[in-house]
């Protein structure tokens, strides 16, 4: 089901706009220079995915930021998301967020070779079968990975671009 669209730009032709989730910008969103990757903080699997990510992200182009800290409070919940419990990827001028499987997508092509090669093929899987992947993972991944009481500590290295 695709939702309403409203972007920052109000000039940005339909077909620009995202398939998934569209979101409305305010001053704090065009605050942030980098896209946002929101993740659950509390999941071992979402952990080990940012760790990952922080890796092979060489050039920091990327934010991340637990889906329960303040950031995720604040900017997801003037964009009507606050309740979402999964990978939310952020654009950089806060006029796009995709969710579940198009994050990953997204995720995938910002790190570069080889990985974007992933993010591709997985591109090519049509959306309803990608989620529907993505949500059998979502729904063991707690069992499989594990849950943590509370979010993950950044390291001194990482404490720039883990926003709270």
């Amino acid at each position: 089901m695709k939702k309403s669209v409203t972007t920052l730009d109000p000039n940005l032709p339909d077909s620009a706009v995202s398939e998934d989730i569209h979101t409305e910008g305010t001053e704090t969103c065009r605050l942030v220079e980098k896209p946002i990757l929101f993740f659950d903080g509390v999941c071992g699997l979402c952990n080990s995915s940012v760790d990952f990510a922080m890796i092979r992200d060489r050039k920091a182009r990327l934010y991340y930021a637990p889906l329960q800290g303040e950031t995720a409070r604040e900017l997801l919940s003037k964009q009507d998301l606050a309740s979402v419990d999964t990978v939310i990827f952020r654009t950089a001028d806060g006029a796009h967020c995709y969710r579940r499987s198009a994050a990953v997508v997204r995720l995938l092509w910002l790190l570069g070779f080889p990985w974007n090669l992933y993010g591709w093929l997985l591109w090519c899987v049509p959306l309803p079968i990608r989620d529907l992947g993505y949500r059998l993972i979502a729904r063991v991944r707690y069992r499989l990975f594990g849950k943590h009481d509370t979010c993950r500590m950044p390291g001194p290295d990482e404490r720039a671009r883990i926003l709270p």
